[in-house]
């Protein structure tokens, strides 16, 4: 999964053609240079959009920094709103990239500092959505590198497994971390990740505020857009 120089470093390994690696990086730079803009947001079942293109979901506990990776990834420090309350974002927002992509913002899972009832809504909605679009190419389950896995993630991933939800890991905050602590953290998730049937392989290692696993993410979630028009 990972390179022995840096722990998680994706699409990094000792035996990759550097070429190849460029070329992938530079796709995924222009397509997250593209126009990214709000598209709509949903509060129930019925708000859901039919946009007609392959969606990436972004999940995870709050305050994990699921706005901050989608700001970074963009490149636009405001696209998604960014809060340190737990429970700000409480609705399902679509942003369009390109015209290619879809980059959905979900709201957290866990603590949420908001009335039982309306946290009862938009975690049901948020899981009836992962269940159930056919657009959803990808869940990138955020996971904060400081705390790792815990059982609120765990009942997502069982949830996906079941669902045959293909959903990839994508450590946070990792700046905050020492190089050994990474590592062990890296460890313990891909030993879980490799028993559970719709996990991707490969762990993302991010830092939204220093930029760090940013490039190789986009690259990554590049091969799941639509088509670039041909010229």
């Amino acid at each position: 999964m990972a390179n022995d120089s840096e722990p998680g470093s994706p699409l990094g390994t000792d035996g990759d053609d550097e070429t190849t690696r460029q070329e992938a990086l530079e796709v995924g730079r222009l397509l997250f240079a593209k126009e990214c803009q709000f598209l709509t947001a949903a509060a129930q079942d019925g708000q859901l959009p039919n946009l007609g293109l392959p969606e990436i979901a972004f999940a995870g506990r709050s305050n994990v920094g699921k706005s901050s990776l989608v700001n970074a990834l963009t490149g636009r420090k405001t696209l998604a709103r960014t809060s340190h309350t737990p429970g700000r974002t409480q609705q399902l927002n679509f942003f369009g990239l390109g015209g290619r992509l879809v980059l959905v913002d979900l709201p957290g899972y866990g603590y949420a500092r908001a009335a039982k009832t309306d946290v009862k809504r938009w975690t049901g909605l948020t899981r009836d959505y992962l269940k159930g679009r056919t657009e959803l190419r990808r869940v990138c389950l955020l996971i904060d590198s400081r705390h790792g896995l815990k059982e609120n993630d765990r009942e997502i991933m069982s949830e996906l497994d079941v669902a045959a939800v293909s959903y990839q890991v994508v450590l946070t905050k990792t700046d905050k971390l020492k190089a050994s602590g990474l590592a062990a953290v890296l460890k313990s998730v891909e030993t879980e990740l490799a028993k559970r049937p719709a996990a991707h392989p490969e762990v993302a290692v991010t830092s939204s505020h220093k930029a760090k696993g940013i490039a190789e993410l986009r690259a990554m979630l590049a091969t799941l857009a639509d088509p670039a028009p041909e010229r």
